[in-house]
């Protein structure tokens, strides 16, 4: 089944001509100019992913993907965020708000192709491991879901798969660039800041039950996963 890219950008030329390298990836684009468009877009077909543009009309794309983290329809969805902004605390506002990559413009369509089909990979990838269990925090991966005790966890793509490595390899230290290689993949550009960002957002969803110390930082080393302190 083709996969549904949600296309969220108010210039049109910019919008056919990502539609197009879409189309000539065989994937099946969905155009809105906006938010309210998108959201509409969303509930008559929930898409695979979706290329946010930073600067919208009425709503903002930041402030457009903190209400995508917020619902449970849209919360898993992963989200590209296409931007002028290239700055560094632009990119992490736009992570902290729940963006799993970005695309600064101007791009090229093979680039973001590249980056549509890595952030899809590692999103959707298939999930060999079973049921897994540490320090009270369960992952069943075939159901794609995190639970805390009986309770479920409420957590974003990325951190879903930052988490899963994680739990698939506790007591280890990985650096930062280690853990790009081995959750966002070594053959997409991502920042060791990005790591950061990510492992914040991590902590935060496990922080209403305490758990937010299984994720440990190692001073000058990397992040380990541990169940005992």
């Amino acid at each position: 089944m083709q996969k549904r890219i949600l296309i969220v950008e108010d210039e049109t030329s910019i919008r056919e001509m990502v539609a197009f390298a879409v189309r000539k990836a065989d994937m099946q684009p969905i155009h809105a100019e906006d938010a309210q468009a998108a959201q509409m877009a969303i509930a008559d077909t929930v898409p695979d992913l979706i290329l946010l543009d930073w600067m919208l009309p009425g709503i903002s794309g930041l402030e457009f993907a903190r209400r995508l983290r917020r619902e449970e329809l849209t919360r898993e969805i992963p989200v590209i965020m296409l931007t002028a902004r290239g700055e560094e605390m632009d990119r992490v506002n736009g992570l902290e708000a729940g963006v799993d990559d970005y695309v600064v413009k101007p791009f090229s369509t093979r680039e973001l192709i590249a980056r549509i089909k890595a952030v899809l990979r590692r999103s959707h990838g298939d999930d060999e491991a079973g049921m897994i269990e540490i320090g009270g925090l369960r992952l069943d991966g075939p159901a794609h879901r995190v639970f805390a005790g009986e309770d479920p966890v409420r957590i974003g793509p990325t951190e879903y798969r930052l988490l899963y490595f994680f739990m698939t390899h506790p007591e280890r230290v990985y650096s930062r660039s280690q853990l790009l290689d081995h959750v966002w993949g070594g053959s997409v550009y991502v920042e060791e800041r990005t790591v950061d960002v990510h492992i914040r957002r991590l902590r935060k969803a496990l922080e209403p039950w305490h758990l937010d110390n299984l994720v440990q930082t190692v001073r000058g080393a990397g992040y380990r996963f541990s169940g005992s302190m």
